[in-house]
This record gives C-alpha cells, sequence and structure tokens, in this order.
C-alpha cells in the first residue's frame, strides 16, 4: 500500500472551511467585476465611488454630541427656538431677579413671546418695560427673534368659547 492510501480520511476543519468560503467569496466578486470597478476607480481618482480610510478627519469619524445636535438644530431650522429656549431658562439672568420673581414666560410662537404677571400691577409693569425687554431677548437671541412681548394677567388664560362654555366675562373681569 501506498501511503496516501495509508492515511485516514481528513476531516475539513474551521480553517478549511474558512478559506473555501473566502475563495468562493472572491470568485464571486470577480465575477461581478467589483474588483475591476475598484481599480478603475482608484485609477480615475473618482472618490465618491472608491472612498479610503485616512488618517484626515472627515464625516464617517465618530462625532462629538455637541457638533451632532449643532448640526441638527441648523439644519433643520431649530436655531431661533433653540436662542430663545436658551433664554427662557435663564430668565432671572436676562430680565434680572426682582422681575423674574413676579412673571415668567409662558409660550413662544411667532416672534412673540407670552409672559404671564403674577398680578395687575406686575403686569402694568411689564408692558411698560416691553420695548427694552424685547431689545434685550434680541441682544440674547439674534437680531428679529422676538418682535413683541405678550403680557397676561394673573387667572385663567385665555377666553376660551365653545358649546360647554359658560357665558360672561369670567375670570377677566378683575383684569383689564
Amino acid at each position: 500500500m501506498s501511503e496516501d492510501s495509508a492515511r485516514p480520511a481528513h476531516e475539513p476543519s474551521q480553517i478549511d472551511l474558512g478559506k473555501s468560503l473566502l475563495a468562493q467569496a472572491q470568485a464571486d466578486a470577480r465575477k461581478a467585476g467589483r474588483r475591476a470597478a475598484d481599480r478603475q476607480a482608484v485609477r480615475s481618482g473618482d472618490v465618491d465611488r472608491q472612498r479610503r480610510s485616512s488618517a484626515a478627519p472627515d464625516d464617517r469619524d465618530p462625532q462629538t454630541l455637541g457638533s451632532s445636535v449643532d448640526r441638527l438644530v441648523t439644519e433643520r431650522g431649530w436655531a431661533t427656538h433653540a436662542a430663545v429656549g436658551g433664554v427662557v431658562a435663564r430668565w432671572p439672568v436676562v430680565v434680572g431677579a426682582e422681575l423674574a420673581d413676579h412673571c415668567s414666560p409662558e409660550r413662544y410662537a411667532d416672534t412673540v413671546l407670552t409672559v404671564r404677571a403674577e398680578s395687575t400691577a406686575w403686569a402694568t409693569q411689564l408692558r411698560l418695560l416691553a420695548p427694552m425687554l424685547v431689545a434685550r431677548l434680541n441682544a440674547e437671541c439674534g437680531e428679529g427673534a422676538v418682535t413683541q412681548v405678550k403680557v397676561l394677567g394673573p387667572g385663567g388664560g385665555p377666553p376660551r368659547s365653545g358649546r360647554l362654555r359658560v357665558p360672561g366675562p369670567g375670570p377677566r373681569d378683575t383684569y383689564g
């Protein structure tokens, strides 16, 4: 008997299986022409078709959370709303501690900031300070971010109408 026939049958190992799968994948890629297209893209300098990693930073690198949020805010057009939100969060610093103790911002929509005062006296004071407040808010948020400060007095909010509403002046009778 020869030595080859004396050896036991060889069972494929994990490595042999991996090599055969790799060889099959390479053959499939050659059939599809991917390697030729990749080489052609490198020769022609077509960066869009063939992107190689490099040491220089690019958009595929991990980004910081701050830069990602900044990019999202800019892309969506939320810059003004984010600036006004920052001002609302720092309300006592922007308007002063005494004024902030007696009023609070409620809503921002269409360049109008709605502020609620705790009493009619403070509402009147806020109306007198509204032009200066608009200038201060625009300095903080950017020009044109706030065009009007709407002052609401104490009470249950804006009047509502509807089928289940009781007619009459309601909470507005003490404010005006």
